[in-house]
């Protein structure tokens, strides 16, 4: 599942002690395993091997460039919700035919830039998206890849907040306009409309809501074919769940027994964006306890990382294992895991049961591989942390911990306030 693992009582990430890296580096930190990256990736290439997908990795999940290299090297190609992050993935050589292009709110100077590039194609979310690439692919004298992104109508049992597949969200396109556009393709005389695409939700760890979203593609493409209607593509977008507590998600090799009999009654190139299933828990985040502090009431264990490092459990109380990264023989506390954040909200964990740990002990905060750095922030103005990555025995820094000269580049104070 991971190469993250107990040796003589001591966590290492692969051959390299967890506590080494700590003393390097400092804390807190992101660290990711070379080895489980390619791991999770290649189950994927090899349970879908039978449809032969383009598996364009989520970077929305994780722009960290040493992952991204690392899928690219193996085959991968990326799925974009931004300019920023296309020009990350132009920079560790991704071949922009393998991009797809997602996000509701694309402007026209992303528009274009993709359009230069020569990407596969864009995940169209609107109609009026969709006329605004026609508009500035004629600009540009291009003929724009298009797929319609479709919003099947299902429910994805995962948090509200992840679920992008019904109708009361703001993804995708209804059915019936979906149709009419492609009834009326020569409307768009600058857009190639070669595919659909799907994006049901995220952290979903049963087969069951994605093979009803198939099931509805099928039958609309059934549809569409006796409209005269043929497209190239189809991108079931990603989705799969990891285990962070006690889920029991499908294996890649269980997903792909669930739907590939779905895939290939398409007759359709597939496109996949898996993102978490990768990197989730091909990562940690490890912080130091600075103050155990009682208030009669509970116990709360301060660390030296916040919610501006690791929002998840804030923003969707998820739950992350939290472990010593040395093992302890210590009575277990039930104690609130708590950064030095101005919110009541700045917190990895809630009345949880944890060996007594001393000041200056280190904690791993696991599967933090995923949404976790990406998603990090200034907030109290606290740079941001490193990330590094292990293979085998050796490890580097992938990315410096922020400075205050990063904190204030491009700040300046008005001439009216001098």
């Amino acid at each position: 599942m991971h190469d993250f693992k107990f040796k003589n009582k001591e966590l290492y990430c692969e051959d390299v002690k967890v506590s080494a890296i700590a003393k390097k580096v400092g804390t807190p930190f992101y660290l990711y395993s070379h080895h489980t990256l390619v791991d999770h990736f290649t189950k994927i290439q090899k349970a879908f091997a039978p449809v032969n997908p383009l598996i364009c990795f989520a970077m929305k999940s994780n722009g960290n460039q040493a992952v991204l290299k690392t899928l690219i090297d193996l085959g991968a190609g990326m799925d974009i919700v931004s300019i920023g992050e296309f020009k990350k993935a132009l920079k560790v050589k991704v071949d922009p035919k393998k991009i797809v292009f997602a996000s509701v709110g694309k402007t026209e100077e992303e528009i274009a830039f993709a359009l230069k590039q020569g990407i596969l194609f864009f995940n169209v979310e609107s109609l009026p998206e969709l006329e605004e690439i026609n508009c500035i692919a004629k600009k540009l004298k291009k003929k724009a890849g298009v797929a319609l992104r479709i919003n099947p109508d299902v429910e994805a049992a995962t948090h509200n907040f992840i679920t992008t597949g019904t109708l009361k969200n703001k993804f995708g396109i209804d059915l019936a306009t979906t149709h009419a556009i492609l009834k009326s393709k020569n409307k768009y005389p600058n857009l190639n409309i070669t595919g659909l695409h799907i994006h049901i939700g995220s952290q979903i760890t049963k087969a069951d809501p994605f093979i009803n979203a198939i099931k509805k593609v099928i039958a609309f493409l059934d549809v569409l074919r006796k409209d005269g209607v043929h497209l190239e593509y189809l991108d079931i977008g990603g989705g799969m769940g990891i285990i962070y507590k006690d889920e029991t998600p499908q294996s890649a090799q269980e997903y792909a027994n669930a739907v590939l009999p779905y895939l290939k009654k398409t007759g359709l190139k597939i496109v996949m964006e898996p993102g978490r299933f990768i990197v989730g828990n091909a990562g940690i985040f490890v912080t130091k306890v600075l103050y155990l502090k009682d208030n009669g009431f509970k116990k709360f264990l301060i660390v030296d990382g916040g919610m501006n490092d690791l929002i998840r459990p804030s923003l969707y109380q998820a739950y992350h294992e939290i472990v010593p990264v040395k093992e302890t023989d210590a009575a277990k506390i039930k104690v609130d895991v708590v950064g030095p954040i101005c919110e009541s909200g700045d917190f990895f964990a809630k009345e949880r049961e944890l060996p007594q740990v001393q000041k200056g002990d280190l904690l791993a905060v696991m599967s933090a591989g995923a949404y976790g750095y990406v998603m990090s922030s200034n907030y109290n103005a606290r740079g941001r942390v490193p990330e590094v990555m292990v293979k085998g025995s050796k490890f580097a820094v992938t990315k410096k911990r922020e400075t205050m000269e990063d904190l204030l580049r491009g700040e300046t104070i008005p001439a009216f306030l001098k």
